[in-house]
Order: C-alpha cells, then structure tokens, then sequence
C-alpha cells in the first residue's frame, strides 16, 4: 500500500498550466525520484502535495487518508515532512537545538505546565533533548550538536535539515534536491543517508538533478516536461527510454549514466 499518493494533480498561475495531470504514489521503504529540465514542475508538484499550494484539481492521500488542501502544519502532524531547495535552518541556533524545534509537533504542551516548569516539562525537554541527539548520530552530525549551525560546512548543513525533517517522525519524507550545491563527497553522503532514510521504513520522494545520485538512489523514477509526466520506471527503463534521453537526458546519457 502506498503511504504518499498524488492523482492527477493539476495547477495553473495566471493562465500558465505549471502542472498537467500528474499522478505517483510511493511504498514505505521506498525512493521515488522525480526528475525533469527546469520549469517541468517538479517543486510544483512538491509544493502542492506538501500543503503550500492548493490544486485546481486531483487528489493527495497519506496513508489512505485523503488530505488534499490541507495545511502544511496538519499534513505534518499526519506524517508528511519536507525539506527545501533552499537551505531553511536557524543558523544562530545550536545543530541539536534545530533538530529540537522539528520535533515540537511530538511534544506533549501544556501551558500551565510550561509556566511553572513542572518535572514533566522539564522530563520532557530532555527526552526531546536525546531524540535530536540520536537523529544527529544518525546524519553522522553526533559530535557537532553542540555547535552553532552557521559554524557547519554545507554539505553537513544539508544532512542537519534532513535530521531535523525526520524529527517529525514522518511517514512520507519529501526532499527537494537534498545534494544542491554538494561536492562529490558531501552528495555521496546525501546518497547514504537517503537509503538510510528508506531503510526506517520511511517512504521517500525525491526531486534532484544529480543524475548520478538518482540513478543510484531511487527504486523508480518519474520523469516530468512540461509539467506532464513522461516517462516512470526503473533507474534502468527511464535511462534507456528513448523520449527521456531526447527530451531531458541528453544523447549521451544513455551511455554515460550506465556508469553511475
């Protein structure tokens, strides 16, 4: 059973169709990538899903429960978390007071108790406390959490807002392009963690232009233009799949990814 599902999601800003009909779902464990030229869509379609826009039409469900149009902030306590293109971390903040603030939807709140700092307040921040601390060991950020985010070289700060998305403890995890901007080494390390990620049983959807890191990572791939769907298979069928090579690919991707 899928735990994230879009169907026919369609879109327009002023007249222009941004997206046109499209439809994926994935599996818990599973990563789908979503890949496309610039403009097909692909934040789009992310942005729809994830709340912050609302479709003209289609339907999203999350875990089989129809959730189209709803808030980002309900849709994350359901189990839906995301991160962004562009870097959205509190850079004054320690790495594990970040981690922190994703996990506050799993926060028991009570403001009388907060006021007069009872023991279950204070119990509570400390197991908030050792969570974060765990997530950091897991993105391999363990012996940073007590550094200033704005301290951490950038591939770090890219596995620190995936840490701080899976705080949220989500079923359906959305990563828009999670290695922008990464070297080699640092998108070697997105790749790991990305497979980790599935691993918990997580589903993973995943918009990237780091053809190598896609063709390595995913179990399938979408393929957008024009805010259409093109093409959906396997690593191996979309590589090979002549409309894709012609249309986003290129002539020698064919023969180039094979080696990826």
């Amino acid at each position: 059973m899928s735990v994230i599902a879009a169907r026919d999601i369609g879109i327009a800003f002023g007249g222009v169709v941004a997206v046109d009909g499209v439809s994926f779902s994935a599996a818990a464990g599973e990563v789908l990538s979503i890949i496309g030229p610039n403009g097909a869509g692909k934040t789009t379609l992310f942005n729809v899903v994830s709340g912050l826009y609302r479709a003209g039409r289609g339907r999203v469900t999350l875990d089989g429960e129809d959730v189209t149009g709803r808030p980002p902030e309900i849709l994350a306590g359901k189990g839906l978390s995301r991160t962004f293109q562009n870097l959205q971390l509190f850079t004054r903040m320690t790495t594990c007071e970040n981690v922190m603030v994703g996990r506050h939807l799993r926060e028991r709140r009570s403001l009388t108790a907060d006021l007069l700092r009872l023991p279950s307040v204070r119990r509570q921040n400390r197991e908030t406390r050792a969570a974060a601390q765990d997530l950091l060991a897991f993105v391999r950020l363990g012996e940073r959490g007590d550094m200033p985010a704005s301290a951490l070289p950038y591939g770090a700060l890219r596995r620190l807002e995936i840490a701080r998305a899976l705080a949220s403890e989500p079923k359906a995890l959305l990563l828009d392009e999670p290695a922008a901007g990464c070297n080699a080494v640092e998108t070697e390390e997105i790749e790991r963690l990305i497979r980790a990620v599935a691993d918990r049983g997580i589903a993973v959807v995943l918009v990237e232009h780091d053809m190598r890191l896609v063709m390595k990572v995913s179990d399938r791939v979408l393929v957008l233009e024009s805010g259409r769907s093109l093409a959906e298979g396997s690593p191996e069928e979309v590589r090979e799949n002549p409309a894709v090579i012609s249309a986003y690919l290129g002539p020698q991707a064919g023969r180039g990814s094979t080696h990826a």
